[in-house]
């Protein structure tokens, strides 16, 4: 592979005039357009980006970083992200936290020494926890865009994509109402982040204002556990109830695979309705009725945001949030 120099030097023409031609600048000829242009493709030149990105401080690339990249609603974000980010013509770098500060701060240590242009990230239950932004601030001072999502916090200042998780919780939990269900549990394995207290106090509004009065008892918290199904066995025992709700994906489909194993004959009696997507819904018997947080279009929607936002030459326009749209799906 030769460089810029090598190709000029075979061609007998300066550096500035095969550079001007492979961008197809107006002021060179289309015949030694075409020549620079075939040469470079039989000598098999390639830019070399990481100075190019040097001359003009910009790399398109965006940063991404998120908790667990095993999660599905995060792997539907992120296919959404660099689905969208590539038809800008921009590529992804993606990290993930493991759900710890010093990985997730670490992460975007890197990235700005990497030279990316901007990040979108979704923070980790410990930086949420400890309420530690350090490394976001870094972010700004280094002029660098950034958007938040799902696992935001109203102590930076910047773009985010969210979902109204309160309302989504309150809505679900009125349509199991309007079903003639009244001892309603909830289960939860997010109890220990914003988003899942904000669900769980959806659920528990939505069952006040109907005059129902919520029951502790029927409250499962399965956060950090390292026996949930232990927990899940034990409530079934001691509590009886006609509909489930779910704060999360997991304890959803935890919840309804123990209540078939174990109290076969509820299955068909328990209205249950969790966090999911269309593929997991149907991948659950029976069917799954689900709240959909739209992941895919979040992706999309960051990317987006982000890539507007790089290429916005007002750098006074005030950072927004976009109240991403749910469904709630019922068999």
């Amino acid at each position: 592979m030769v460089t810029l120099k090598e190709l000029a030097k075979q061609l007998n023409v300066s550096v500035s005039t095969v550079s001007k031609a492979l961008h197809d600048a107006k002021d060179i000829g289309e015949d030694t357009k075409k020549r620079i242009k075939e040469a470079a493709e039989l000598y098999n030149y390639r830019p070399n980006k990481t100075a190019l990105a040097l001359k003009v401080n910009k790399t398109n690339t965006i940063g991404v970083v998120v908790p667990d990249i095993l999660n599905p609603f995060f792997a539907k974000v992120l296919h959404g992200i660099e689905e969208f980010a590539t038809t800008k013509g921009y590529d992804t770098i993606i990290c993930v936290s493991h759900e710890q500060l010093k990985k997730e701060a670490k992460s975007v240590e890197l990235m700005l020494q990497g030279r990316v242009d901007g990040f979108i990230i979704s923070l980790s239950t410990e930086t949420l926890s400890r309420e530690d932004f350090v490394h976001l601030d870094q972010i700004s001072l280094n002029k660098k865009g950034l958007v938040l999502f799902d696992r935001t916090t109203s102590e930076i200042d910047c773009d985010k994509v969210v979902i109204n998780d309160q309302k989504a919780m309150y809505d679900a939990t009125r349509i199991l109402i309007s079903k003639k269900k009244t001892k309603i549990a909830f289960v939860s394995s997010i109890e220990d982040l914003p988003i899942g207290l904000l669900r769980k106090g959806g659920y528990q509004k939505a069952l006040i204002d109907h005059g129902i009065e919520p029951d502790p008892n029927l409250e499962l918290d399965l956060t950090g556990s390292s026996q949930p199904h232990s927990l899940i066995k034990a409530f079934l025992s001691l509590n009886e109830f006609d509909a489930v709700i779910s704060a999360d994906n997991t304890s959803s489909l935890m919840f309804q695979s123990i209540v078939k194993s174990e109290k076969p004959e509820l299955t068909d009696d328990i209205m249950l309705i969790g966090f999911s997507d269309e593929k997991n819904a149907l991948l659950s018997y029976p069917r799954l009725n689900y709240i959909d947080q739209k992941a895919m279009k979040i992706g999309e929607k960051a990317a987006e945001m982000l890539i507007s936002r790089l290429e916005s030459k007002d750098s006074t326009e005030k950072p927004k949030t976009f109240d991403m749209p749910f469904e709630i799906h019922i068999a």
